[in-house]
């Protein structure tokens, strides 16, 4: 009976926002009705991870045992979704060797990872592009251009030039059109992918005022939904704040690097919101209180402003805490979690905008050279798996309370049929 109130409330919160819940829904893709996220009509949070190497190591037919064995992991602690690559560009093994040209052992690897995350119940979000180096990123779209006769200056100019655009945009096109030769389902049209990004971190330092990563998201965002209307888009930032809220700007870490918190956010096509977070990064060589004190008010600025002004849900994409840092111990680790957990939690109880969290990154064993401090082996890690699995508990709680409670109080659907 102690939920009872809350669950009430988060009802009437729906019924006041015109929620129009639609079993059109009960085709298991996951929508946003203001600061919602929704799988098959009632509101849906999630646990979750992040595990960029999926398709790199499933591109490996001996290999793949590890997928399977992280999504084994990861589902037996409560963990739905996972975030991970679908691009490789140039160099190494990679998924696109040459703009338009694939490597298909490449791709029947993401077609393995789509397959397996479906049999182990988790959703995916796939990013499409990388701002840095690692796997290609927009230094390799700007290189093969000026392979191609462009004079470009600037690694930015991945936002700008119209032949790296056209790039960029091919690959979009080819990723969203892929046929899963595993599923016998175009990318598309598969619900275990929750939502695509546009790119890892979008940066553009050539361009502090904002307007070109402004304008490379609204133009992206639409030609996304021009090809798929079921997924949710969101843009990969990290949650800076720029010109729009000049009041909020002293909350970002001495970064200034061309992203807007709340106009990109903004943009017609992105569906939700995104944070990052990495105190020991961004406050390297502050304490532990400080490191707290700053994630405690970065999430709670976020998680309000995107119920207060951008009315959409907000997701922490990215957080952690290396055990490369000085003086590290696992509490310390465990703390972090907690407290990013807690204000994930504090919010969706009360039906705000947070909706989870996915942390860098999972790992399972046999892969010391992916290590990169911020790993976690959740079968060598019990305290942090057991925090994990916590707050994946209390969220299915909440889910699972309010999916009870919404035929008791029978919200109407106040949509009108063709002719009404």
């Amino acid at each position: 009976m102690r939920h009872l109130g809350w669950v009430l409330c988060l009802v009437l919160l729906i019924q006041q926002q015109d929620f129009q819940i639609q079993v059109q829904a009960g085709d298991g893709f996951i929508r946003t009705r203001g600061v919602h996220f929704l799988m098959n009509g009632t509101p849906y949070y999630l646990n979750g991870f992040n595990a960029y190497w999926l398709m790199y190591m499933a591109s490996d037919p001996s290999q793949r045992a590890k997928v399977s064995t992280a999504f084994r992991e990861a589902s037996s602690r409560g963990l739905t979704v996972a975030r991970t690559w679908a691009f490789s560009d140039g160099g190494y093994r990679p998924l696109q060797y040459s703009p338009g040209f694939y490597n298909q052992q490449m791709f029947e690897g993401l077609d393995f990872v789509v397959a397996e995350a479906r049999r182990y119940g988790i959703r995916l979000i796939l990013s499409l592009v990388n701002n840095y180096e690692s796997f290609g990123g927009k230094k390799q779209y700007v290189n093969w251009a000026r392979s191609r006769g462009q004079y470009l200056s600037s690694e930015d100019d991945f936002f700008r030039n119209p032949v790296v655009k056209g790039f960029y945009k091919n690959h979009v096109k080819t990723v969203l059109n892929r046929y899963n030769k595993f599923t016998g389902v175009v990318y598309k049209n598969d619900p275990t992918i929750m939502a695509w990004e546009l790119m890892n971190e979008p940066r553009c330092t050539s361009d502090p005022s904002g307007r070109t990563i402004q304008a490379w998201i609204t133009e992206m965002a639409s030609f996304v939904k021009s090809i798929d209307g079921n997924h949710l888009l969101e843009a990969g930032l990290e949650g800076f704040y720029g010109q729009t809220t000049p009041w909020r700007k002293r909350l970002n870490p001495g970064y200034n690097i061309g992203t807007d918190f709340i106009a990109n956010n903004q943009i017609r096509g992105i569906d939700f919101a995104t944070v990052h977070s990495y105190p020991d990064q961004w406050l390297s060589g502050s304490n532990e209180q400080t490191q707290l004190s700053f994630l405690n008010n970065w999430l709670g600025a976020h998680i309000q402003d995107a119920q207060n002004s951008l009315r959409k849900p907000v997701l922490l994409t990215e957080f952690g805490k290396s055990w490369k840092d000085p003086g590290f111990s696992t509490y310390q680790r465990d703390q972090l979690f907690k407290a990013v957990y807690y204000q994930i939690y504090s919010s969706a109880r009360r039906g705000g905008a947070a909706a989870g969290g996915l942390f860098w990154q999972l790992l399972t064993e046999g892969m010391d050279s992916f290590r990169d401090g911020y790993d976690i082996v959740l079968s060598q890690s019990p305290s942090t798996a057991n925090v994990i699995a916590q707050q994946s508990h209390k969220l299915d709680q909440i889910r699972r309370m309010f999916a009870r409670n919404m035929a008791r109080w029978k919200i109407p659907n106040r949509s009108k049929g063709i002719g009404n």
